[in-house]
């Protein structure tokens, strides 16, 4: 696997406040990553932050924001617009090179292209969440950042979202991800990044923190130990 995504020494002050605080990764090529961790770990503001939305303030993302795919949790889309209009906005607005190829692509890879005409209002919520992720991928990006992307989602559509999410990891996509939901992490991801503090405590395997935490299958118990043991334990959550 190549490296795609390196973060280095990432840091983030609001005043007095430390929402981050030295953070280091590198996400590869087709791989998942989850982020977790308690309640105002620093989760959301590091993605934003890797998505260009807000600056840091200090420490390096290798990746230029044009080359990140960004879905906020709340979605993004048009409700008045149709499916395809969405993506041709958003298109134009990314200055793809080819609006109509891509937005052509995009239906075809999320499986959308039935409801291409269909206002994204009158949509189901997995449908809805499904757009929001095809506009974060509109313009072909290596990495794929999605905060909390299944949060509003009954079972059987994060099922469908999370095999059209494990389909772009196979096919070379590098996914990053926050929840707050710890057994998801845990089926989907290729790699867990504890927050907690706005340090990172942890990067590494599902089973690697399921040892630390003294269980054998109960992940969130898992994470729930590791981080009294580090003197960080708060209340998981967004």
């Amino acid at each position: 696997m190549s490296g795609v995504l390196r973060v280095e020494g990432l840091a983030k002050s609001y005043g007095e406040l430390r929402a981050l605080d030295d953070v280091d990764f590198e996400v590869n090529e087709g791989e998942i990553v989850a982020v977790i961790g308690p309640n105002g770990a620093g989760k959301t503001t590091l993605l934003s932050i890797i998505a260009g939305l807000q600056p840091a303030s200090a420490g390096s993302v290798s990746r230029d924001a044009r080359d990140i795919g960004w879905t906020p949790q709340q979605s993004a889309v048009y409700a008045k617009l149709s499916v395809a209009e969405n993506l041709e906005l958003f298109a134009r607005l990314e200055q793809v090179q080819d609006p109509p190829a891509a937005v052509a692509r995009m239906l075809e890879q999320t499986g959308l292209g039935a409801r291409a005409d269909t206002a994204v209002g009158r949509l189901s919520g997995g449908n809805r969440q499904r757009v929001n992720v095809a506009l974060g991928l509109i313009a072909d990006p290596p990495v794929l950042a999605l905060d909390e992307p299944s949060a509003s989602l009954d079972p059987a559509q994060r099922e469908r979202l999370w095999d059209f999410i494990g389909g772009l990891a196979r096919a070379g996509t590098a996914v990053l991800f926050s929840t707050h939901n710890v057994a998801e992490a845990q089926r989907h991801a290729d790699r867990l990044l504890v927050l907690a503090e706005g340090r990172l405590r942890y990067d590494g395997s599902a089973a690697g923190l399921l040892s630390a935490g003294e269980q054998d299958s109960d992940l969130e118990r898992a994470l729930l130990r590791f981080l009294q043991a580090q003197g960080a334990a708060g209340s998981l959550g967004e």
